[in-house]
């Protein structure tokens, strides 16, 4: 009897288009002698579909077997839909609903990298917008410029710029309260190489699995914007141009931070690569599966099938 699997792509993030993109390479790739596939569609709105109709979450849920979820953001990856998941009773890829929180709030997770030993920037946390003036006037004073400004809970560099100087600091700040960021924060700009490194629970008989990192080289004058990751016209090599020793630093580094979160299955961290040391900048646990991602490049550099994989991660979230 074949295994019935829901696929979840869409939801009412700034990632929806995206989503969709990891959700249909999960459809196309899920193997059809093994599973029965659910397309499980949510709109910007929240409502779900199943197979073109209106639906609720407690009807589809009761029609499969286990969720793979393509979500990126806010409610695929802040835990929301894992708590629904979990009510219900559905086995469900990725991380629980705690380490979803945990890792998709920026400064809760420098914090714990922080108390596994890994380098972070240093950063200023803005909790609300009437408090904006005031941290822009600190942060002038107390940080190097630009800096980098993000929202504290949003992916796929969604909202992030580097900035300089009071006014354009503050305007960034502002910009990201006024689009509805539950928090802000302000990091000191670490340059050097971007990469990303990314790790997966029982894979090839090692609990976890350190797949090759890559490294990011964006267009000139950007950083990995949300922009820069799906135009094109990034570089992505993986392997990357990594020393033996920096290569091993970086697997080790998304090892800790996989643990240090508390993570399940599969995550992918994104680091800067200094002569100082390696940084940490944030974890995905829901890391992007479409054509132009990074975590399927890394798999496929190691000779793992991108159907493997899949059916790995069905089979890690019918276990527990």
């Amino acid at each position: 009897m074949q295994t019935i699997v829901g696929v979840l792509r869409g939801g009412p993030s700034r990632e929806h288009e995206v989503s969709l993109k990891t959700g249909a390479a999960m459809l196309a790739n899920l193997p059809e002698e093994r599973y029965s596939v659910r397309d499980i569609y949510i709109d910007k709105n929240g409502q779900w579909h199943n197979r073109g109709r209106v639906t609720t979450p407690e009807r589809v849920l009761r029609q499969i077997d286990v969720a793979l979820i393509g979500l990126h953001g806010e409610y695929g990856e802040d835990g929301e839909v894992q708590k629904l998941l979990e009510r219900f009773g559905v086995p469900y890829t990725g991380a629980d609903s705690f380490g979803s929180y945990l890792a998709m709030h920026k400064l809760m997770a420098k914090v714990r990298a922080k108390e596994a030993g890994l380098l972070t920037p240093e950063s200023h946390y803005i909790e609300r917008a009437k408090d904006s003036e005031d941290a822009a006037h600190d942060i002038i004073r107390n940080f190097h410029q630009p800096v980098v400004v993000k929202p504290v809970g949003w992916g796929s560099s969604v909202g992030i710029s580097i900035v300089g100087g009071y006014a354009p600091v503050l305007t960034a700040i502002e910009r990201l309260f006024a689009d509805g960021a539950a928090g802000v924060l302000v990091e000191q700009l670490i340059r050097g190489k971007e990469a990303t490194a990314g790790v997966v629970e029982g894979l090839r008989g090692e609990a976890l699995y350190a797949l090759p990192p890559v490294e990011i080289i964006p267009p000139e004058d950007d950083f990995f914007s949300y922009d820069a990751k799906y135009s094109g016209e990034t570089r992505e090599i993986c392997p990357g141009n990594f020393s033996r020793v920096v290569n091993e630093e970086l697997q080790h580094a998304a090892k800790v931070i996989h643990r240090a979160l508390g993570l399940r299955h599969y995550s992918r961290s994104d680091f800067i690569v200094t002569p100082k040391g390696i940084y940490y900048l944030e974890t995905n646990t829901l890391p992007g599966l479409t054509a132009e991602s990074l975590l399927p490049k890394s798999l496929a550099a190691v000779g793992i099938p991108f159907q493997e994989f899949l059916s790995h991660l069905v089979s890690l979230a019918l276990e527990r």
